[in-house]
C-alpha cells in the first residue's frame, strides 16, 4: 500500500482516541474547561452512562460568539500562545484538543454567552462536521451537550462497560475533582437524579462529607508541617482505624490538578508504615502547591501523569505532613521493624503429652547465631488430607496435629475460612442462605458509586444474605446480614462487600468475593481459645472440603513438618 496522507476525518478520529477513551474522559475535559473559565457553579448531567447524553453547564466567562467555530478546531486554545508557556502551565487544559476531539466521535452542541453580553451564540456539529451555527438567547456561561458518543466508531463503543459501570466512573471523577475546588459548587445528575452535590463554601471537609459520608469526613486528620523547602501542602488523612480495602479514596492534587503519582503514593504509604493492617489503605486528600515551572504535566494526553523537578522535596513534604498527625494521635508507641532483624530461626516446641486436655502449646523462636541453621522444610500438604489427630493449640492461633507423615501446623482462622467459604457457596447454590435479621434497619450512607454497585449486584447481595432497599439518593436501609458474622458493624460489613464487588467483572467473581468476605468475618480468629473437641471438629470439616490447602484469599491453611525432617533435625539420621 502506498504512503498517503490520511483524510482529515480519519486523522481526527485517531487523535480523538487519545483524548476520549470513554464517557468519563469527555466529562473530565469539559469540566476542566469550566474550571479554566472561572466558573463558580458546574452542573454535569448524564444519561445512559454518558453514552446517550452528557451535558456540562457552567457560569464562567463564556466564549465570544465570533470565536465559537474556532473553539471547536483542534489545537485552538486561549490558554497558551507560545512554546515558552509550556514551561509554566497554570491552567487545567492547554492543548486545545478537547472540543475538536469530542466532536469527531459524537454529536456536539455548544452554547455560550460572555459575561455582560446581550446574547450568546451556538454551534452544532455531527461527527465532526459543522451543521449549523448562529446567535441565541441563553444564560451567561457555557453549556456543552454531547450525544450518541462513539456512534460513528462501533468498535470503540462495544468495548465500553455497562451503563452502571460508566456512570460509576463519572461519579468517581467528580468526586476526585471537587475536593480540589471546595469553593466551587458541583452537581452531578444521573438519569434525572442528583447523585452528588457540593456546596461551594470553601470547606474541604464539607466537600469530602458529600463525596464519602459525614462520619468518615469528621474523623479525618489535618496535616502537619504545611511547608517544606519552599513547597506547601494541606489536606486531610484518615486515622489508622479508618481504612478501605482499596486505594480508591486516596487522591493527590498538584496545583489543584488531580494527578496519579507513584512518588506521592510511596511517601503516603511510608508515612503509614507500621500503622495499618495488611491489605488495608487509608483515605487521603493531599493538596500540594509549588511553582508551575517545577513540574511537567505535558506527559500524557489525559494530563493525569506528572513529573517533579525536585522529587526528594516532594517525598519529604508528603511523608512529614502525613506522619505528624498519625503519630500524635496514635494511642500506642510506634514500633518499626529493624533493618537487622535476624533471619535464622528454628522452632522450639515444648514437650507434648497428648493425654492432657485441653492442651496449649507455645512455639518460641530461638536464634542460633553461631551455627548456621539448617532448613526446616515446612511444605504444603498433598492434595488429599490424611486423618489427623489433634494434639493441642499453639499461641491460640495454630492447631497442632499428628498424622502418618509427621506434624501439621494448621492456621485455625485460614482453615475455618476455607470451610465457611465452601459452606456459603453451597448454601447460595441451594438457596438456603441463613440470614440474620436486624432488630432495627441500619441506615448506611453510600459512598460514590456504591448506589450503582448496589443496583448492579442487588441479586447477588440478596442471595448471600444482604437484605435491604435504597432510601433516598445516598442511603441504603440494611435489614438483614449473613448469619454468623462476628463483631462487625452491619454498615461496615456492607461497605466492605461493596468495595470488593467494585473489582468484580461478572456474577461468578461477585459471588466468590462475597462468599470470601462472609467466610472471613464468620470464621474463628487468631487469639480464640479452642477446646480439643472444637479443634477436632474443625479439622474433620477441613478434611471434607475440595481445596483444603489455602484459604479463599490464597494463604496456606497448614504447614507440614515431615518425619524425615524431624529425624534429621534431631540427629537420628
Amino acid at each position: 500500500m502506498p504512503i498517503r496522507v490520511l483524510e482529515p476525518i480519519v486523522a481526527a478520529k485517531i487523535a480523538a482516541g487519545e483524548i476520549v477513551e470513554r464517557p468519563a474522559s469527555v466529562v473530565k475535559e469539559l469540566v476542566e474547561n469550566c474550571l479554566d473559565a472561572q466558573a463558580t457553579q458546574i452542573t454535569v448531567e448524564i444519561q445512559g452512562g454518558g453514552i446517550e447524553l452528557i451535558r456540562v453547564t457552567d457560569n464562567g466567562v463564556g466564549i465570544p460568539t465570533s470565536e465559537l467555530q474556532l473553539a471547536i478546531e483542534r489545537h485552538a486554545t486561549s490558554k497558551i500562545s507560545s512554546e515558552s508557556d509550556l514551561d509554566s502551565i497554570a491552567t487545567m487544559g492547554f492543548r486545545g484538543e478537547a472540543l475538536g476531539s469530542i466532536s469527531a466521535v459524537s454529536n456536539l452542541n455548544v452554547t455560550s454567552r460572555c459575561r455582560g453580553a446581550n446574547q450568546g451564540g451556538y454551534v452544532q456539529l455531527k461527527n465532526g462536521a459543522l451543521e449549523r451555527s448562529g446567535v441565541i438567547g441563553c444564560s451567561e456561561g457555557t453549556t456543552v451537550t454531547v450525544q450518541d458518543l462513539f456512534e460513528n466508531i462501533p468498535a470503540r463503543r462495544k468495548f465500553l462497560r455497562s451503563e452502571t459501570a460508566e456512570s460509576g466512573r463519572i461519579h468517581r471523577l467528580i468526586g476526585q475533582l471537587a475536593p480540589a475546588f471546595p469553593d466551587i459548587r458541583f452537581q452531578l445528575i444521573t438519569n434525572g437524579r442528583v447523585t452528588l452535590a457540593t456546596q461551594g463554601r470553601g470547606d474541604l471537609r464539607e466537600v469530602l462529607a458529600s463525596v464519602y459520608n459525614r462520619s468518615s469526613a469528621d474523623a479525618l486528620l489535618p496535616l502537619a508541617d504545611p511547608e517544606w523547602n519552599g513547597y506547601s501542602i494541606n489536606g486531610l488523612v484518615s486515622p489508622p482505624h479508618l481504612t478501605r480495602a482499596n486505594r480508591s479514596a486516596i487522591n493527590f492534587y498538584v496545583n489543584r490538578r488531580w494527578v496519579q503519582s507513584r512518588l506521592m503514593l510511596q511517601a503516603l504509604e511510608e508515612a503509614y508504615r507500621g500503622l495499618l493492617m495488611e491489605h488495608r489503605h487509608p483515605l487521603a486528600s493531599l493538596h500540594i502547591q509549588l511553582p508551575p515551572q517545577e513540574i511537567d504535566v505535558n506527559i500524557h494526553p489525559t494530563k493525569q501523569e506528572i513529573r517533579f523537578q525536585q522529587e526528594g522535596s516532594v517525598f519529604a513534604l508528603v511523608q512529614r505532613a502525613v506522619r505528624g498527625p498519625l503519630v500524635a494521635q496514635s494511642p500506642v508507641p510506634l514500633v518499626l521493624p529493624s533493618r537487622h532483624t535476624p533471619t535464622h530461626f528454628r522452632p522450639h516446641v515444648t514437650s507434648i503429652d497428648p493425654s492432657q486436655t485441653p492442651l496449649a502449646l507455645q512455639i518460641v523462636p530461638r536464634r542460633q547465631p553461631d551455627v548456621e541453621a539448617r532448613d526446616v522444610r515446612l511444605t504444603l500438604m498433598a492434595q488429599t488430607l490424611p486423618v489427623l489427630r489433634v494434639l493441642g493449640q499453639a499461641n491460640k492461633t495454630y492447631i497442632v496435629a499428628e498424622g502418618p507423615e509427621g506434624i501439621y501446623l494448621i492456621d485455625q482462622h485460614a482453615a475455618h475460612e476455607r470451610v465457611r467459604y465452601e459452606q456459603v457457596i453451597v448454601q447460595v447454590h441451594e438457596k438456603q442462605t441463613n440470614v440474620q435479621g436486624l432488630l432495627e434497619p441500619v441506615a448506611v450512607e453510600l459512598l460514590p458509586g456504591q448506589r450503582e454497585l448496589l443496583e448492579r449486584w442487588h441479586d447477588v447481595l440478596n442471595s448471600h444474605g444482604f437484605l435491604g432497599e435504597t432510601f433516598g439518593d445516598q442511603t441504603y436501609l440494611l435489614r438483614g446480614v449473613p448469619a454468623g458474622i462476628k463483631d462487625r458493624n452491619p454498615d461496615a460489613l456492607l461497605s466492605e462487600a461493596l468495595d470488593n464487588l467494585a473489582k468484580a467483572l461478572d456474577v461468578g467473581q461477585a459471588a466468590s468475593s462475597l462468599a470470601a468476605s462472609i467466610a472471613c468475618h464468620s470464621a474463628v480468629r487468631a487469639g480464640d481459645s479452642l477446646t480439643v473437641e472444637e479443634m477436632t471438629g474443625l479439622v474433620r470439616e477441613l478434611e471434607k472440603v475440595e481445596s483444603p490447602h489455602t484459604c479463599p484469599h490464597g494463604r496456606p491453611t497448614m504447614l507440614h513438618l515431615s518425619i524425615n525432617d524431624l529425624e534429621r533435625d534431631f540427629g537420628r539420621t
